[in-house]
């Protein structure tokens, strides 16, 4: 029998997990490093688009993590005096063949994921923090241990200390802008409405705010500013400022936990997204504004791809290769459209209005900014479209 391979993957957060899952599925030894004591996510709401579910469900997680989701139809942003800036339909949970797209809590997502890795046999270890990494295959550890294995990835985030130890950085581009976001308990019933199902974004100057369902219990309020917004970045949550910038939503922030956490967002790109056996993923090689909602989608697809790239045999450098030159291009764009889509903080409305809405232009624009959710992960393009259970159950008693 031949002897299985293995990996060592330094994080444990959406990409690794992901990236460790599909490896144990394919047959592989993996051993997770988590520099944390818990596998945990703060407290947000995510997107996740098509491209994303169908790495969940061909790991064995969509079912779980979209349990219970928001059917959100839309995306509408208005200005402070209520005047209409832009709208982004989503397809009905039930379309074959458009972009559909689920937002749940970050921590719904992680449980799902993980539950998913444990079953397929992936070791986790926590308060193990990855520090470097060499080219031959080998992982460093913070207590001085070295790791050897077949593939080590680096997933291990925007600050990756393994990423930085090989010397790949090219830029990292902060934005001008960031957020603080937060889980808000629903009113009873208010996710019954058309307005408590539909994601709505308000612009007042350079700060604004997003409310976005993810199931019956909770929503996910994500309030942006300027990186030299000090009294809008404070936490605890500065209630009283949010609520004069946006009064009609007073009852909402009032809702909302004081303790929270401030990001500021950042564009991160590498020279190359591997070095020898190492492979660099998710915020560690491409972090972006979120603009489209497509940072976990795009860095879970990666994941997948590389593992189905793996599983077709070669050797794993130049396997490598072969999987940032097919996936690099669309993440790029997806990097290029989530700073165009995003960084109108600065702009006055009637200026992104038809920025957004000119009639040549607003076609091709949609196109472009969808474009990431129909380009699916390698190995999956055939893939039966992953429909909720119940919708599922109907289909099958037809």
């Amino acid at each position: 029998m031949a002897e299985r391979k293995h990996a060592e993957i330094a994080g444990g957060g959406f990409t690794g997990l992901t990236l460790g899952t599909a490896l144990a599925q394919a047959g592989w030894t993996v051993r997770i490093h988590e520099r944390s004591p818990e596998i945990r996510a703060f407290g947000a709401g995510i997107w996740i688009w098509d491209n994303g579910v169908r790495v969940l469900k061909a790991i064995g997680a969509a079912d779980e993590a979209l349990d219970g989701c928001t059917e959100a139809p839309t995306y509408i942003s208005w200005d402070a005096k209520g005047r209409y800036i832009d709208e982004v339909p989503f397809a009905p949970i039930d379309s074959q063949d458009k972009s559909r797209m689920f937002c749940i809590t970050r921590q719904q997502l992680l449980s799902a994921m993980l539950n998913a890795a444990q079953r397929a046999g992936v070791k986790v270890v926590t308060s193990s923090q990855a520090v470097a990494a060499t080219a031959d295959g080998t992982l460093e550890t913070a207590d001085g241990k070295k790791w050897k294995a077949d593939l080590v990835a680096a997933a291990d985030g925007i600050n990756s200390k393994v990423r930085d130890s090989l010397g790949l950085l090219r830029s990292r581009k902060p934005h001008c802008d960031g957020a603080i976001r937060v889980l808000v308990p629903h009113v009873g019933g208010y996710t019954d409405t058309e307005e408590g199902r539909t994601i709505r974004e308000w612009w007042n100057g350079y700060r604004r705010m997003l409310y976005t369902p993810c199931n019956r219990e909770v929503f996910y309020l994500c309030f942006t500013m300027l990186a030299n917004d000090r009294e809008a970045q404070q936490i605890p949550l500065n209630k009283a400022l949010w609520s004069g910038a946006f009064p009609h939503l007073a009852d909402m922030i009032a809702r909302a936990p004081s303790e929270g956490r401030y990001d500021r967002f950042e564009t991160t790109k590498l020279t190359r997204w591997h070095s020898g056996k190492v492979a660099i993923l998710g915020d560690a090689s491409h972090s972006m504004a979120p603009g489209l909602g497509q940072g976990a989608g795009t860095a879970i697809a990666n994941a997948l791809s590389l593992v189905n790239m793996l599983k077709e045999g070669g050797d794993v450098e130049t396997t490598l290769d072969r999987w940032e030159a097919r996936q690099r291009p669309i993440t790029e764009h997806t990097q290029l459209w989530s700073t165009i889509t995003w960084p109108l903080t600065r702009w006055p409305h009637w200026a992104a209005k038809i920025y957004y809405n000119m009639p040549l232009f607003h076609g091709w624009m949609l196109r472009q900014r969808q474009k990431p959710s129909e380009f699916f992960a390698y190995g999956t393009e055939s893939q039966v479209r992953w429909m909720p259970p119940r919708l599922r159950a109907g289909a099958a008693a037809e």
